[in-house]
């Protein structure tokens, strides 16, 4: 979860920074079977992990704990037939789903050296059978949008766990517009620019966001590290790319709010996206959004965002004319701050935890 930090691990940190606040005493723990002693209940993020994520779900139950899921579920059937490349595409269309999903898996624990019994037990119980057992292990889950439910009621035929949606959300004390200030150097290099913010991987779909940009008369800024297991994309994206595509690395989190106010425009044309952190963050310092309506993400961002198929060049370029040429609606930033706070939404989620809790003492659980 930290080797490589994504949109579940800011979630994960961010809400526990907030249920300090509100005076809950929070641990994060990667380990599998960790002592749950002096614990009221376990919160396990991502489901992508299942193997990790059934054990440490079993090692709950098995010490009397409730267990609550934010699944983050993500169906990678799309994905994996048209946004991956060279054999993995051709076994992606050839294979079945849960087949593919297990092989997969596997290749890269063998590669990370992670290869062990929790393999053995995906291959066992087949990775769309480990996800419904690990999800059946759940007390409650809590879901980042009804999308998300609604997909998992559908591809998983699970519909007798109780939930309550809790939305995804930023830190609006560090992407406060009015609050931050942008360096020259940087203000004088992004003005007028795009950017597009997040690990360059294939589901991210950079190889098409720079085809469909180069020759255009501005500048795109790829800000991330590429994925250890795709460097391969990485190596293939900055070969294709033209003079007006530069890559920066890794950018702090911290120094990210002054990137996206000088920006004009924040472009993911992902082939999924459970929420899109990063264009939430984009547009409460007033950036234009082009993403992509794969997943879950126009439950967030409704008709404000420029929306543009992830498989159509000409679709991501002439999105990416329309953000720019149009002036940011003021109403998207008001929207996101309003509706999207990481903070006001912990609170909800402190509120089931409390009301869950509650309910356990007087059931004698």
């Amino acid at each position: 979860m930290f080797k490589i930090p994504g949109g579940d691990t800011n979630q994960i940190v961010e809400t526990a920074k907030f249920l300090k606040e509100y005076g809950v005493d929070v641990d994060i723990s990667t380990e599998l079977k960790p002592d749950l002693k002096g614990y009221d209940l376990v919160h396990l993020y991502n489901l992508t992990s299942v193997p990790d994520v059934y054990i440490q779900a079993l090692n709950a139950r098995k010490q009397g704990k409730p267990v609550i899921i934010t699944p983050i579920y993500i169906n990678w059937r799309e994905v994996e037939r048209f946004g991956s490349y060279g054999i993995r595409r051709i076994l992606a269309n050839i294979l079945p789903y849960s087949a593919f999903q297990e092989l997969k898996i596997g290749v890269k624990a063998i590669k990370n050296r992670e290869f062990n019994k929790k393999l053995l037990l995906l291959f066992i119980k087949g990775y769309i059978g480990l996800i419904k057992k690990t999800l059946n292990l759940a007390d409650f889950i809590v879901p980042n949008s009804h999308m998300e439910m609604d997909a998992i009621k559908k591809d998983l035929k699970i519909s007798k766990i109780p939930y309550s949606i809790v939305y995804n959300g930023i830190d609006t004390e560090v992407f406060d517009y009015e609050k931050t200030k942008i360096d020259n150097d940087i203000a004088v290099k992004l003005k007028d620019s795009i950017i597009s913010v997040s690990r360059v991987a294939m589901m991210k779909n950079q190889i098409n966001l720079v085809k469909a940009v180069n020759g255009l008369p501005f500048k795109l800024f790829i800000i991330g590290s590429s994925s250890p297991n795709q460097r391969f994309y990485y190596e293939k994206l900055k070969k294709i790319a033209g003079e007006n595509v530069f890559f920066l690395g890794f950018v702090d989190r911290n120094e990210l709010p002054q990137y996206f106010k000088a920006a004009k425009v924040h472009v993911l044309p992902s082939w999924f996206e459970t929420t899109g952190l990063v264009s939430l963050e984009a547009a409460a310092m007033k950036c234009n959004v082009v993403i992509t309506k794969k997943g879950y993400q126009y439950e967030y961002f409704k008709d404000y965002a420029f929306y543009c198929e992830p498989d159509d060049v000409n679709s991501i370029r002439n999105a990416i004319l329309k953000a720019f040429n149009s002036p940011f609606n003021e109403e998207f930033c008001n929207f996101v701050v309003n509706n999207y706070s990481r903070k006001e939404n912990t609170l909800k989620l402190l509120k089931i935890y409390e009301n869950f809790i509650e309910r356990e003492k007087e059931s004698g659980r």
